[in-house]
């Protein structure tokens, strides 16, 4: 079998770059490499369109292990195993118990529980954990900021009255004030006593973190990757650091503090996304020479992102998220929450539960994805991916630094600044189709209503609404869905007294009229519209009476650009004002046509968003 390997390459002679690049040349026929085929990511680095072994010679990434410092390819070393982690919020205990008990029998075991902070007591924590068997599973809990040691307390005296082995319990108390500075503008900077008296109270629980980087938050707010990690390793030092000079010792410092990660869905950047988050975390509690390498290990959580889930073809939403837990789990994470896709719209009902725990239960039991130590590893790729996102991050990570650290810029804006400039330039990209969210800004569903649905409101991280009335001392993050600009629109019209409807004039060449009403059909329904496609007319003037038979308030002309000098004119001097009229493309002729009138184009180089904004404000009166 050797032999025969030995002989099958021995048949193909190696190929060098400069081959590959000339013959790449030849086919592009004189255009542009670095335009047509390089990619120039939001974080601000290119990718090539192929990568070689000889990409992999000065990365230092290649000579990590599993298991073993900087932790680049995991903490594990003989699985991949991460846990299934669904959160709860709290309003009354003894259901909340019942619906942990439940969902513990079907895959669970990770809980996350948000608790008011009126109802904490010793008597609510029992009847809240009635049942769990707290060592078998891991037990994450949030609460109001200040209630976070309350919270720690009266959690290490249930477990000691219990007997439990306080060394053998897994989980976390969430306190991240900078977290809360930024998503809800409070004034948090004196935290310092209060981060040093929890990680002493939690000292009894070696195994629980209990200082909170949610780095989920810059992610659902619409962040680029390497502001995320930057930003995060810089959020986490800057804890480390703290509690350093308040006197905790570093090593138990470094093993107080967790990272809660958003997903987006760029696939192969959050791989190595994670990948370079452990690396980079690893060298920085290293400067601070804790007593051992554990202390350098990240932990990290992954959640899916809810900058990209939808409300209109929301089950788009599940492939979304499925692609994210891929992510998050190739890249070794220590647990995943997959978000409902119906949680942009309303609470979370058990369908949707049930489809998000078996989106994680199928990456084990049947790709076994938790079988296999970091895949990504040895990739010419992915490898070059967590190098670039590295440096990237690195840059982020040291600007913030040199400018005084993380709450020094939280207090100027400078972070919530830069992130809300991202989530500007999202929904930018995303009203042009830049940036795509199918069933929303492309090929929508044509047929589909709201029927009552509408955006939910945001939820603080122990379970109450949002109130933005309260002055806020500091600015916040953004944290609009990138679908929510054109879901306002689509509510807009389905809430007008009349549903616009859009009739497809198509005549002359075949294969261009077809393809514009596709097209036409797609950018309209966007706004809701009801779009009507035909086979072809032979004269315009038979086509604009079809579309008054149907009562068409848009009457859409679809042919090529050299026939539009022939029929649009025509076209829209037999309509005589009786729709709005609309040329579907962008031909040479669009000077003359204008000149006769036609005022409205559409083509790719639209921003949809706006041009619907300005249909609606039309047709909609």
């Amino acid at each position: 079998m050797a032999n025969s390997k030995e002989k099958l390459f021995a048949d193909f002679a190696p190929v060098s770059t400069q081959e590959w690049l000339d013959k790449i040349n030849v086919d592009l026929k004189g255009a542009d490499f670095e335009k047509k085929l390089v990619w120039k990511t939001n974080e601000g680095f290119k990718v090539k369109p192929f990568y070689r072994k000889e990409d992999l010679e000065n990365l230092k990434t290649t000579e990590a292990l599993p298991g073993e410092f900087p932790y680049l390819r995991g903490t594990k070393k003989n699985d991949n195993t991460w846990l299934v982690r669904q959160d709860i919020k709290v309003d009354c205990p003894k259901e909340a118990n019942a619906k942990a008990l439940d969902i513990l029998n079907k895959g669970v075991d990770s809980l996350g529980f948000s608790l008011r902070k009126k109802d904490l007591s010793a008597e609510f924590i029992a009847t809240l954990l009635d049942g769990i068997c707290a060592d078998c599973i891991e037990l994450n809990f949030s609460t109001c900021q200040g209630a976070t040691v309350m919270l720690a307390n009266l959690l290490v005296a249930y477990f000691t009255q219990k007997g439990y082995d306080l060394n053998a319990l897994r989980g976390s108390v969430n306190y991240d004030p900078m977290g809360k500075m930024m998503v809800r503008g409070k004034d948090l900077t004196n935290y310092v006593a209060t981060a040093k008296e929890l990680v002493e109270v939690m000292k009894a629980l070696p195994k629980y973190r209990c200082i909170t980087v949610n780095a989920i938050e810059l992610n659902n707010a619409g962040s680029y990757i390497s502001q995320e990690l930057g930003y995060a390793l810089a959020w986490g030092n800057e804890y480390l650091n703290a509690l350093v000079e308040a006197g905790v010792d570093a090593t138990e410092a470094a093993k107080k503090i967790k990272f809660n990660f958003g997903i987006s869905s760029n696939y192969f950047l959050e791989i190595a996304k994670f990948r370079a988050a452990r690396m980079l975390w690893a060298n920085i509690v290293k400067q601070y020479e804790p007593k051992c390498d554990c202390a350098c290990k990240m932990k990290a959580h992954a959640e899916t992102s809810t900058f990209n889930l939808t409300l209109f073809d929301a089950h788009v939403n599940m492939l979304r998220t499925q692609t994210e837990a891929m992510s998050a789990a190739l890249a070794g994470v220590d647990s995943i929450t997959v978000s409902p896709f119906d949680k942009a719209y309303q609470v979370a009902d058990d369908f949707s539960e049930r489809i998000a725990r078996n989106q994680q239960l199928l990456l084990k039991e049947e790709c076994h994805f938790d079988k296999v130590v970091d895949p990504a590893a040895g990739s010419y790729y992915i490898e070059n991916l967590t190098a670039s996102i590295a440096q990237q991050a690195w840059t982020i990570f040291l600007g913030v630094e040199e400018e005084g650290g993380m709450m020094a810029a939280i207090k100027a804006g400078k972070v919530q600044e830069a992130v809300n400039a991202s989530n500007q330039a999202r929904h930018e990209a995303v009203s042009k189709r830049r940036e795509i969210l199918l069933g929303t800004n492309q090929y929508p569903n044509f047929t589909e209503l709201s029927e009552g649905k509408a955006p939910m409101g945001c939820q603080c991280c122990c379970g109450g609404e949002h109130k933005h009335e309260c002055e806020k001392p500091f600015a916040t993050l953004d944290k609009s869905r990138a679908a929510s600009e054109f879901e306002a629109l689509r509510l807009e019209t389905e809430n007008s007294s009349k549903r616009p409807k859009a009739f497809m004039l198509t005549i002359g060449n075949l294969a261009m009229r077809q393809a514009r009403a596709q097209f036409s059909c797609n950018f309209l329904a966007c706004a809701g519209y009801e779009v009507i496609d035909n086979l072809g007319f032979p004269t315009v003037e038979e086509g604009v009476e079809a579309a008054m038979k149907a009562g068409a308030d848009i009457v859409v002309l679809c042919s090529s650009d050299d026939e539009y000098a022939e029929y649009a004119i025509p076209a829209y001097q037999a309509l005589n004002g009786r729709a709005m009229f609309i040329v579907a493309g962008a031909p040479a002729c669009m000077d003359d046509l204008k000149a006769a009138g036609i005022e409205n184009f559409i083509h790719v180089r639209c921003n949809v968003l706006e041009t619907l904004r300005g249909y609606n404000a039309k047709l909609l009166k």
